[in-house]
Formats: C-alpha cells, sequence, structure tokens
C-alpha cells in the first residue's frame, strides 16, 4: 500500500464525543460505533465512485475503525492511522492513540482546533499542546492549512472567513482577481 513497505490497511480512529448530549446510543459496541463511522460511507462512495465502497473495504480488511474508547491494549502494526477530528480528543486520547503505533506504521492527525466539541464541558481539547510536542519530533511534519484549502463548498468557506474576521479583505481580495 505505500511504495516498498508492507502496510496492510488503514485505520481510522475517531473519539466518541458527541457534538451535543443526546444521551446514550442503543447497541453493542459495534452498533454504536456505526454511528461514528456514517461520515466516512459518503466520502468512500465519492472517492470510488461506489455507494458500497466503504462496505467492501472493511470486509476485505483494507479499513478498520475504532474510537478511542476501545483503543487500549492494542497495537497497530503494518498500517496508516488516520486519526480524525482530533480537536475533539483530550490530550489523553491523542498520547493513547500514539503509543499504540507499532512497527511499520504511520500516523496521520487530522483536526481543525477551531472546531473542538468540548465547548461547555469541562474537559479541553488536547490538541494544541499534542501539536506542539509533535512540532519538537523531526520524524512528524505539520501542515497547517488556509482558506484557499476548503473545498466543502464556496459557502461554508465563506462562513468561516467570516467567523474568523477576516471576511472583508478576503473577499475583496477574491473579487479583485476574478473581476
Amino acid at each position: 500500500m505505500y511504495g516498498r513497505s508492507c502496510l496492510k490497511n488503514v485505520t481510522l480512529v475517531r473519539s466518541a464525543v458527541p457534538t451535543r448530549d443526546i444521551g446514550f446510543l442503543p447497541g453493542n459496541e459495534k452498533q454504536k460505533q456505526e454511528a461514528y463511522e456514517l461520515p466516512y460511507k459518503p466520502m468512500m462512495a465519492n472517492l470510488f465512485n461506489r455507494g458500497d465502497a466503504y462496505g467492501i473495504l472493511k470486509t476485505k480488511g483494507l479499513i478498520h475503525f475504532m474510537t478511542t474508547s476501545y483503543i487500549r491494549g492494542v497495537t497497530l502494526d503494518d498500517t496508516i492511522v488516520i486519526v480524525d477530528e482530533c480537536q475533539n480528543m483530550t490530550f489523553h486520547e491523542l498520547d493513547s492513540i500514539i503509543t499504540r503505533l507499532g512497527d511499520n506504521s504511520r500516523i496521520i492527525f487530522c483536526g481543525d482546533y477551531k472546531q473542538s466539541d468540548f465547548v461547555g464541558t469541562r474537559e479541553n481539547t488536547g490538541i494544541d499542546p499534542f501539536m506542539r510536542i509533535l512540532k519538537r519530533i523531526n520524524s512528524f511534519d505539520c501542515i497547517d492549512f488556509d482558506y484557499n484549502d476548503i473545498v466543502r463548498s464556496g459557502l461554508v468557506r465563506d462562513y468561516i472567513i467570516a467567523k474568523d474576521g477576516r471576511y472583508n479583505d478576503f473577499r475583496t481580495r477574491t473579487c479583485s482577481l476574478t473581476s
């Protein structure tokens, strides 16, 4: 999967932090995890141009999904780990994930520190102190994205720019380029 190395699959990791408390999810562990896997189904359908892509990749063992709730004691060998929505993880969760990385593995942390779902809770996002540590490690590359990297939609891009208080300057610059 990755050059000449023997990476076997992709492991997606997310925290089980809801944006709003809706009570307990019914069902067993697998059924509860399905709610957090939902965003990946349309992503894979779009990427592979077939609606059942995520299910096929899971069935073939090419993609694994886990929440941080069940990561203790796991060693992630020969995999690419994608830690998604890491702005919704505590430092303890991020620390737990990185210390699960085994031989011949790669890890990618994805998150937007401005979109934490910890607002109004006793817990805090761990992304800032965690990223400061990673930036001191030579084997990590950190990439910061800007407004030009927003691809969901033009409306979302404009909203985020406005929310950040930079809408007028950015909009003027954009309009002068397009007219």
